[in-house]
């Protein structure tokens, strides 16, 4: 491997954030999301690494879904979006999919299967983020005339809006509106997500859908949570070209940063074509000889340019970490103007994700 840039994924913590987040609702069952190629972390190896934790996993799409089956991923997987053309319920069926049906259409195509290859279903419910969903007061008269198509295994879902902000009280009402109408029905009910799960213990029902906290990502508004969770992923490059520049001397596309003073610039081998996001800004910091340094000039499609003047011994070859363990990835993404999720699952196809374990 020529260039240096990198994705470490770390196994410990990755088993190590879904365990904690899973122990806060040990009545509950939780699954692993690994839409999105598991955020970015790369949905077959995330599958194999928790699959002794998780006894199903969660997909936005079946195509998702056959992925991983055909990296021989075994267990149950419910996909969130349910069925986008009559044909995926069978292929739901033939691949051990439970599909999440949120519109009359979806339930229509699939009493259209044969009987016997019909897959498990999950019923969405909109509690007030208005994507998708069922409406609350329809939700009783869908469950009756459709009865025939559940089963033993069919959960009633729903999505929060806000559950990452303690201060919003929106979660609770969504909460109360939706138990109103799923006590109704008698059925199993999956509600949180990573924020919920950690700050709204009224949403720990039957399923949980842990996403991005098992990532590392953002849960909480506030500081005093009752989980530790860590990066687990590491965005690394390393340094291509050291120069020095005279005050005066602008960097880059638009010479959008000027130096101040004689400046040691040093260029890494990672750009917006990677997933480092263009929008960052002057000052965005990176890690090197286990300092801070700072973002100087506009990302460039395959390269940055930091400003190292007040670090020693900078040299080509020298490993830069863009976020993970040393800078936390929120950091990245505030100077951004984005949130963490766009980071994660933006890092493109060209930079390898190599598994690291402890």
């Amino acid at each position: 491997m020529s260039r240096q840039t990198q994705a470490i994924i770390h196994a410990d913590a990755l088993l190590h954030n879904f365990k904690a987040l899973a122990a806060l609702a040990p009545s509950s069952q939780s699954m692993a999301v690994i839409k999105a190629d598991a955020y970015g972390h790369g949905a077959v190896n995330v599958a194999r690494i928790l699959q002794h934790v998780s006894s199903r996993f969660a997909v936005a799409i079946i195509e998702e879904a056959i992925a991983l089956r055909d990296a021989g991923i075994t267990a149950p997987i419910v996909v969130l979006e349910g069925a986008h053309q009559a044909k995926e319920c069978q292929m739901a069926f033939q691949h051990n999919c439970i599909l999440v049906m949120h519109c009359e259409e979806q339930l229509a195509w699939l009493e259209r299967c044969p009987e016997q290859q019909r897959p498990h279903i999950w019923l969405k419910v909109d509690s007030g983020m208005h994507r998708l969903g069922f409406a609350l007061s329809d939700i009783e008269n869908i469950a009756a005339k459709y009865h025939h198509l559940l089963s033993e295994q069919t959960v009633i879902a729903t999505h929060f809006a806000c559950a990452d902000d303690v201060d919003n009280n929106f979660t609770t009402t969504q909460i109360d509106a939706f138990t109103q109408a799923a006590n109704k029905l008698g059925l199993p009910t999956s509600v949180a997500n990573s924020p919920a799960t950690v700050n709204w213990p009224a949403s720990r029902n039957a399923w949980n859908r842990l996403g991005v906290g098992v990532y590392g990502g953002a849960v909480s508004t506030s500081q005093n949570i009752d989980v530790e969770i860590y990066p687990a992923m590491t965005l690394r490059s390393s340094v291509l070209a050291v120069r020095t520049i005279p005050a005066g001397e602008g960097i880059g596309y638009g010479q959008t940063w000027v130096a101040d003073k004689p400046s040691k610039i040093a260029t890494v081998g990672i750009g917006y074509a990677d997933g480092y996001p263009r929008h960052c800004k002057n000052g965005t910091p990176v890690m090197i000889r286990g300092k801070r340094a700072y973002l100087a000039g506009r990302v460039s499609m395959d390269m940055i340019t930091i400003d190292v003047t007040h670090i020693d011994n900078v040299a080509v070859g020298d490993e830069v970490e863009l976020w993970g363990q040393n800078v936390p990835i929120q950091e990245v993404a505030a100077n951004a103007d984005t949130i963490d999720y766009e980071l994660m699952t933006r890092v493109s196809q060209r930079v390898p994700r190599i598994v690291k374990y402890l």
